[in-house]
């Protein structure tokens, strides 16, 4: 049976965070000054909350309502039923584990078989996903919403508007929330277990880690209209001056994400960014999108997105938990995000599953520190590949060895087989392994050495092969660096890789 392969729209964030409060017990309200003076804010906010049956009896907060949160809310209502959501093959598998897949349907979406892969000179190759798996691409906040509908269902789970304005702290505990409803009262949640996962914007992490995010450059989307393609069901992934990707969303509509290099965006309110696009970014677009492309910039419809990069850094922390992007940020080239949030979802559900008593903050965060070295792989391969694809393609030309290494990624993946397919494997979540993706990298790597080499070398091209050896070393070692070579590649040497569950109340019921 063939997976499926979800494409998010990733420049449609959702504009509401959520609180989902997870009890069977009855929903209580709380106001705020009503609190014990015991209990101190830690002052951050969110953009939007919903809560379930809440109060001082409530198990679990997940604070997000997005794709990681509404699929974990689902997964742990369930409790030992499946759930999620997706961007890519892997992502896709994620969801049908979870038992989520069915909000894939009824949406228009499509099937998306493969990708063309064009170059510089109008090169192109087409490349297939392994193991005759296939994609979807849809509109994002279509697919957001059913989840949420999916979570909604339960019966222990309630979806409340309201915006997330602190976390509240107790004897060095997260006892839970504050948060304001759309008519502006503002009430205080509590749970044993507070998640949080509202997305790449969350001004809650704060408190859980810290954070170091860069912005290398934006996402500039557009839906484009009235296309002909000479292929249906196939995504581009243009690979010239400028990244772009287009990918269908519906029977009549493609997205397109253009990636914006530099860590400030043209504007569009002034008219600089619609100049770009039709001056820098249009003449790189197939001519089979050319016409659509500057339809859709004439539109205005223009949205962006910052490509944030933040490693996981969070610090254990009783009663709190960092998942998604709130823990872990990659930059949109390869659309992982979704994939790495799934994963996280899954594992974190599985971790939980033994558990029927979270009052003991001190042993369950003492446990979940095996969450971020469990995860390592999946994230590591993602994120890498993300990170450096980007690097690559987004250089200057006028460096000879940075082009000889563009000209090599581009043919390495048009060779088939093992090549292209270890590669795709990897880009579409279906085998993140780690040791598999330093293979490919350093493959492509002596590729290129080879490609300028022979059949003969000369002075000049073995100056370009050593300089390219050094640059092609320079990206991915910082990288490598970065992630943790040894929770990466050795996790059984980590202390936290062997966390067993705490000892458990038998006469307590867990509600989720």
């Amino acid at each position: 049976m063939d997976s499926k392969h979800i494409f998010g729209g990733a420049v449609a964030a959702f504009l509401f965070g959520f609180v989902v409060l997870y009890s069977s017990r009855r929903r209580e309200k709380i106001k705020a000054s009503e609190k014990t003076p015991t209990k101190k804010k830690l002052k951050s906010c969110g953009n939007g909350v919903c809560r379930s049956n809440f109060a001082g009896n409530t198990d679990v907060i997940i604070v997000g309502a997005g794709v990681a949160g509404s699929a974990l809310a689902y997964a742990l209502a369930k409790v030992i039923t499946s759930s999620t959501m997706v961007k890519e093959p892997g992502g896709c598998i994620k969801l049908a584990e979870l038992g989520l897949e069915d909000c894939l349907d009824g949406s228009d979406s499509q099937t998306v078989f493969s990708f063309a892969a064009v170059h510089k000179d109008g090169k192109r190759g087409a490349i297939s996903f392994p193991s005759n798996s296939s994609a979807r691409g849809f509109h994002y906040g279509r697919f957001v919403q059913k989840l949420r509908e999916k979570a909604a269902s339960l019966p222990n789970v309630n979806l409340e508007q309201g915006a997330v304005t602190s976390l509240v702290e107790e004897n060095g505990s997260i006892k839970g929330v504050l948060y304001k409803t759309k008519g502006g009262q503002e009430l205080a949640a509590s749970a044993s277990l507070t998640i949080v996962c509202d997305g790449c914007f969350s001004n809650l992490r704060s408190n859980l880690c810290n954070p170091k995010i860069e912005v290398p450059s934006y996402s500039v989307g557009l839906v484009l209209e009235d296309y002909n393609l000479p292929y249906a069901n196939r995504a581009y992934f243009i690979l010239k001056d400028t990244i772009s990707i287009t990918y269908p969303i519906s029977s009549r509509e493609i997205r397109c994400l253009v990636d914006v290099p530099g860590p400030k965006q043209p504007s569009i309110s002034t008219g600089e960014m619609a100049s770009y696009l039709k001056t820098v970014v249009a003449p790189q677009m197939p001519d089979e999108l050319y016409n659509a492309f500057i339809c859709a910039i004439d539109k205005g419809n223009i949205r962006t997105m910052p490509n944030r990069i933040m490693h996981a850094s969070s610090y254990p922390t009783p009663g709190a938990f960092l998942i998604g992007d709130s823990l872990n940020m990659r930059h949109s080239v390869t659309g992982g995000g979704m994939t790495v949030g799934l994963s996280d979802v899954v594992l974190l559900r599985d971790l939980l599953r033994p558990l029927n008593d979270l009052s003991n903050a001190a042993s369950i965060c003492k446990y979940l520190e095996s969450f971020c070295v469990l995860r390592k792989p999946t994230a590591f391969a993602i994120n890498t590949l993300a990170s450096t694809l980007h690097t690559v393609f987004s250089s200057s030309d006028e460096d000879p060895a940075r082009k000889e290494m563009k000209e090599a990624f581009f043919n390495y993946l048009s060779l088939g087989g093992v090549f292209s397919d270890g590669l795709m494997a990897i880009l579409s979540g279906l085998n993140p392994d780690p040791l598999s993706l330093v293979f490919h990298c350093f493959a492509m790597l002596a590729y290129a050495v080879g490609s300028l080499l022979l059949p003969f070398p000369t002075p000049k091209r073995m100056c370009i092969a050593a300089r390219l050896i050094l640059v092609g070393s320079g990206i991915i070692f910082p990288i490598l660096k970065a992630e943790g070579i040894r929770a990466t590649f050795f996790p059984a040497t980590m202390p936290a890789y062997y966390r067993t569950p705490p000892a458990q109340s038998t006469d307590h019921q867990l509600n989720l």
